[in-house]
């Protein structure tokens, strides 16, 4: 069981559906949630400065990423999160296309940054189940 993931998505149903299915599998012990990609580089900026003071803050080892959202997509916070060289500091997180877009562009975009999967909306029990083995 992962300690924390967070889940970034702009519509409020499909995050209540993906904490549910976590909590149902018992994928992770806490679930932070964020609208857009901005909101998610708020949080990262925040554990980031809390670090500083504190590494044992314990940070999301995997974030669930949709990647059309307002104010900032998914593609947006990739860039921004990378340009951050935050990959130092939170150098085991990795981040999981979720997406209703099952287009081969999107597919191999994704490959260029440290995104471990790509799967198509809804989040499902199978998928976390087939998650779990790359966490253990």
């Amino acid at each position: 069981m992962l300690d924390k993931i967070l889940c970034v998505d702009d519509d409020p149903i499909t995050l209540m559906l993906c904490k549910k299915v976590v909590e149902r599998v018992e994928f992770a012990k806490e679930i932070i949630t964020a609208k857009n990609g901005e909101e998610a580089i708020q949080y990262f900026d925040k554990i980031f400065e809390e670090r500083k003071v504190n590494d044992s803050i314990v940070y999301p080892k995997l974030v669930l990423l949709d990647l059309n959202m307002p104010v900032m997509d998914g593609w947006e916070f990739l860039e921004c999160y990378m340009s951050k060289d935050y990959q130092n500091v939170f150098s085991s997180t990795r981040f999981i296309v979720l997406s209703s877009s099952i287009d081969p562009y999107d597919i191999n975009k994704s490959k260029t940054y440290p995104v471990i999967g790509f799967l198509s909306k809804p989040i499902t029990k199978e998928m976390l189940e087939n998650l779990k083995t790359q966490f253990v």
